[in-house]
């Protein structure tokens, strides 16, 4: 080439078949870390919500039947045992809502404005 500059010397070339296949390994690792890093997360996301959908349908059953109809509302038991159901189906909609939300969202940039 012109201008005194060879051919290896310019950033981001590929010296013949071996920079190339360098260069493609180079670029296969980095998408190996970032699927393990994407699939990671997900697990992570999973594991958030499926404790959540275990311990807060079941918590706010107990919760709300003692406290809430019982305690401070003074339904009998099997009115409080009914309400009390009711609430817990909700907590279940909600995680569900939820994690619906995290799941589509997930991946997604995080940046503000128009994405072309």
């Amino acid at each position: 080439l012109g201008h005194g500059r060879s051919r290896q010397n310019i950033p981001g070339r590929c010296s013949g078949p071996s920079g190339l296949l360098s260069r493609v390994r180079q670029l296969t690792v980095t998408e190996n870390q970032q699927n393990e890093s994407s699939l990671v997360s997900a697990l992570k996301t999973l594991l958030f919500f499926t404790i959540l959908m275990v311990t807060l349908p079941i918590g706010l059953y107990f919760a709300s039947k003692a406290y809430i109809f019982e305690g401070s509302m003074k339904m009998s038991s099997s009115d409080s045992y009914f309400y009390a159901a009711i609430v817990a189906v909700l907590a279940v909609h909600v995680v569900l809502a939820l994690f619906v939300y995290v799941a589509w969202n997930e991946g997604t940039p995080k940046g503000k404005g128009k994405h072309d």
